[in-house]
Order: C-alpha cells, then sequence, then structure tokens
C-alpha cells in the first residue's frame, strides 16, 4: 500500500523535533507538521470532503499550501493548486472542470476567490488561509484547524486514498489551448521521488529551498522529495532574487531548483557577491533549455557546487531524464553532453519514434515517447485526449528529440508549437485565439522567439483590417486584460501582406521565425 501522506508520520516517528517546513519565520517540527495535516484532513471531513472530492488552493507559496498538498488525500480527497498567474476567466475555467468542493485562498487573492466561487456553484466552502482579519463569507484556516482538538488517525483508514487513487491535479494547457487536469497518484509521485533524489544525493540532512511557484510541478515536486526523504523545507512566497539570495545566506539552504531564467537573474544581481552561498550543495535546474554560454557562466560563479538538469513534463511526474553533476565538469570526460538532457533515470523507459510509432535509429530525430511507473494515470474526464496522449503504453510527449549512442537524449525541438518563456509553457492558439477576436485583426500568428533573459519571448506578427488602425501597446494591453501575461506578446511585428502559407493553407510560422534567427547558433 503507498500513500504518500504516510511519509509525514514516518519522519514525525523517526524524526520528531527536526524541522519539516520553514515560512516567513516560523519553522514548524516533523510533529508539529503531522500534527497539523491531520487537523486538516478532520476539518476538510468535517466540512463534507470526502472520497475523490477536490480541495483546490489559491495563494502563493507558503507552509499551508504545502500541508495542502497532502493532508487532503488523507480522507481521501484530491488537491488542485491553481495557478494564479491566469486570468481570472482562466481560474473559472479550470475550477469549473475540476469542480471543487473547498477553495482555499490566501490574503494575495481574496477577489479572485469570490469571483470563482461565484462561478463555480460546486464550491461549498471558501477558507482564508493567512494571517489578519478573515474576510466576510470565508472560514478562517487557522481557526477550524485549532477546533478539531485530538484526531484519531484510524477513523480515516477507510476512506485515504492509496496506490492508483489520484493525489494532486495540476493544470497544463493543451495545443487547443483548453486546460487539461493531469492526474498524479500515490505511485506516480512516489516513483519520481525516490527515483530522482538519489542523483543528486538529496538526503534528510539536505535544507531544500522552495522558490519556484506552487502551481507548477517542476518546483511542486519536491515537497513530495523532501517529505519521502524527511528534509526540511524553506518556502519562500514567490521568487524574489534578493530575498532567494537572503534565504540561502540565513537558513544554509543545500538544495534549489531554478529555471534557466532564474538563475541569470541571481547572475545579475548586483549584489550576488554580497551573499555567502557557501551552504549551496545542489543547483538543479530546468524547464526549459539552458544555453551553454549560461551553464558555464553559473559553474564558474558558483565553483565547488553541483548542478544537474531535468528533462520531464507534468505528466511524467515530472522528471524523465537527468544530466548529472559528472557532465558540468568543464575539463571532464563528459563536457560535451552539456548540450544534452541527460539519460533517463532508471525507471523510464524512454524511445524516439517516427510518425508510425516505430522506434528509430540512435541518432535519428523523432518523437520523444516514455513509460513506466511516473506516467501520469490520465486527464480529468478526458479519456480521449488521455487515449491521444498514451498509445502503445508509451506518453507521447510532443518534443522532437534522439538518442545519442551513449543513451544521451538530446532535444531538436518541439512537435507541438509551445513556447517555453522563463519555464512558463504557452501554447500559441491561447494568444492567437484571443487576438483574433480584436477588432482590427485581419489574421495574426504568434510564435516564439529567442530572447536573452527569458529563454523565448513571445511574439506576435499581425496583419490589420485595411479600415481599422491598432497600435501594438493596444493589442497587448488586449491580450492581457484576457490572458496571464506570461502569455501576452511582448512585441508584435505588423505586416501589410498576408501571412505565408504552406501548401495545405496553413500558416509557415517558420518563414515568420525566420527574421529573429538571423545570428543564432544552427
Amino acid at each position: 500500500m503507498v500513500r504518500i501522506a504516510d511519509y509525514i508520520s514516518k519522519s514525525a516517528h523517526h524524526r520528531p523535533d527536526e524541522p519539516a517546513v520553514t515560512f516567513e519565520g516560523r519553522t514548524f517540527s516533523w510533529t508539529q507538521f503531522e500534527a497539523r495535516c491531520w487537523a486538516i484532513a478532520a476539518m476538510l471531513n468535517r466540512l463534507g470532503v470526502g472520497h475523490g472530492d477536490r480541495v483546490a488552493f489559491l495563494g502563493q507559496n507558503s507552509h499551508r499550501q504545502f500541508e495542502c498538498y497532502l493532508a487532503p488525500s488523507r480522507v481521501g480527497a484530491i488537491s488542485v493548486p491553481l495557478n494564479y498567474r491566469h486570468a481570472v476567466a482562466e481560474m473559472i475555467e479550470c475550477a469549473a472542470d475540476c469542480t471543487p468542493s473547498v477553495l482555499i485562498v490566501d490574503r494575495h487573492f481574496v477577489d479572485e476567490a469570490r469571483a470563482i466561487a461565484n462561478a463555480c456553484p460546486s464550491i461549498q466552502s471558501l477558507i482564508y488561509a493567512d494571517d489578519g482579519p478573515v474576510p466576510d463569507g470565508m472560514g478562517s484556516y487557522e481557526r477550524l484547524l485549532a477546533a478539531e482538538g485530538d484526531i484519531d488517525p484510524k477513523q480515516f483508514d477507510d476512506i485515504a486514498s492509496q496506490d492508483g487513487d489520484t493525489v494532486i491535479l495540476f493544470y497544463t494547457s493543451g495545443s487547443t489551448g483548453t486546460p487539461k487536469g493531469v492526474m498524479l497518484s500515490h505511485v506516480n509521485i512516489l516513483s519520481n521521488a525516490i527515483g530522482v533524489a538519489p542523483h543528486y544525493g538529496f538526503c534528510a540532512e539536505d535544507t531544500n529551498l522552495l522558490s519556484g511557484p506552487m502551481f507548477h510541478l517542476g518546483s511542486g515536486s519536491r515537497v513530495f522529495t523532501a517529505v519521502v526523504y524527511g528534509a526540511h523545507t524553506v518556502v519562500v512566497p514567490k521568487f524574489d532574487v534578493a530575498e532567494v539570495l537572503g534565504a540561502i545566506q540565513h537558513h544554509r539552504i543545500s538544495v534549489v531548483v531554478w529555471v534557466p531564467t532564474m538563475v541569470t537573474m541571481i547572475l545579475d544581481h548586483p549584489k550576488f557577491d554580497d551573499f555567502d552561498l557557501s551552504s549551496l550543495r545542489i543547483i538543479n535546474y530546468g524547464a526549459a533549455p539552458m544555453p551553454i554560454a549560461l551553464i558555464e557562466r553559473a559553474i564558474a560563479a558558483l565553483p565547488g557546487i553541483h548542478f544537474g538538469q531535468s528533462y520531464g513534463m507534468t505528466e511524467a511526474s515530472p522528471v524523465l531524464t537527468i544530466l548529472g553533476p559528472d557532465c558540468h565538469e568543464l575539463n571532464g570526460p563528459l563536457v560535451d553532453k552539456l548540450s544534452s538532457v541527460g539519460r533517463p533515470v532508471p525507471y523510464v523507459d524512454i524511445r524516439v519514434v517516427d510518425d508510425a510509432g516505430n522506434p528509430v535509429a540512435n541518432g535519428q530525430t523523432g518523437e520523444i515517447v516514455a513509460r513506466g511507473p511516473q506516467i501520469m494515470t490520465g486527464y480529468w474526464q478526458q479519456p480521449e485526449r488521455t487515449a491521444q496522449a498514451i498509445r502503445n503504453g508509451y506518453y507521447h510527449t510532443g518534443d522532437a528529440g534522439y538518442i545519442d549512442d551513449d543513451g544521451f537524449v538530446y532535444l531538436a525541438g518541439r512537435v507541438k508549437e509551445m513556447i517555453i518563456t522563463g519555464g512558463e509553457n504557452v501554447y500559441p492558439i491561447e494568444t492567437e485565439n484571443v487576438l483574433s477576436h480584436h477588432p482590427a485583426i485581419a489574421e495574426c500568428a504568434v510564435i516564439g522567439i529567442p530572447d536573452e533573459l527569458w529563454g523565448e519571448a513571445v511574439h506576435a506578427v499581425v496583419r490589420l483590417k485595411s479600415d481599422i488602425q491598432a497600435s501594438e501597446d493596444e493589442l497587448i494591453a488586449h491580450c492581457r486584460d484576457r490572458l496571464a501575461h506570461y502569455k501576452c506578446p511582448r512585441a508584435v511585428t505588423f505586416r501589410q501582406e498576408p501571412l505565408p502559407l504552406s501548401a495545405t493553407n496553413k500558416i509557415m510560422k517558420s518563414e515568420l521565425r525566420k527574421p529573429f534567427l538571423e545570428g543564432q547558433p544552427a
């Protein structure tokens, strides 16, 4: 029997007084953390939450969201971290899809939570999980926990989820622009935690910094890894360079997970050299391609620290391959592998296939597919899209790449036209759909173009109607009113002539990208 929350009990038994979670000056031991998680489970049960129900959380990183990753599964419920960077309409779309019965919110998103609750009749309880006065119409997270008193954990044995049951639901957009709820089970999550950590020597003695948004599994997966290994996690509300550097120094952080944009911001900070970062042992990066020049710069600026890259996606819980510290030794024998995303982790079977699904030879480019115990159980209430993604036992990543003779995986591009900007995934059709509703737009296309800071920038190419004018600022503002800001164009190119079409009358985005790729490495 696999139940991820049981690892809280394990640490509470073996490491009762060791720190579990620290947030904003407050540290909870494993014993305290265990008690709080049981109280949350009892609170949810008292609110009528049962097996298979959804509990949504909307807020910045906190110890409370850390708790809500785990506690709902103790009554068989499913945690749903909502993306606070979404526009309210997008949040409502996700909530309407998963129909949570409880929505927990912090002080930053009270108005958004009310809008979601008004639009989603499934939400029966709004819980305020923060300090300070409780807004009208909401219950107090802390007061409800305190009211539970002594709890007998055995009372939840019959309803707790386990093994293949869904623990958490992460929403990710698809190529159609509509959200998909990725269902991850106890087995999925445990497979990732125990399969990845040994590659970095992650252990109970580590202090892990959680600075990426917890609505993303890229950072959120470290919640589960820390719990499984009984390590201490320091949580910061969101990524702020000075706060992160200060946290590393103050808490003697040994492990961090960053996307390349974060690495750039850290290295570029004017007071970078003023902080003591000597406690750092591991810097794990991923979520977007890391330029070789940036890796070399980071290694030079942070000597003696082990670097490692992870490649994967939410559907893989999330790691498929790891490029370990041995490949980051600039004078080492494996330095030529720095352009790869590493080798598959032991529990993953990765192959590269052609359009017919047949494996291709080493060095030949095709679609990367994977199978293993970490692959999602499916998309929430979308069996057709699940069947499209998982075929013949393999999850089809949509990424193009190849495998060399040494077993290293290389990305050659993306089968889908996804843009990765600052670690965020943007599907062009979402932005194109919004742009196309502007009255001045005759036709448009959204592409990703190289950007030194963000990896890629969202860029729009448009042709206006002959009788209506619109400025770049107006079009960007139109998008920002309707989409998360990272999905909006950073710039717009205006064309007088029609957008180029292929023989099948599809816009040739490769032609639109060409002017922006001049001078870029092949």
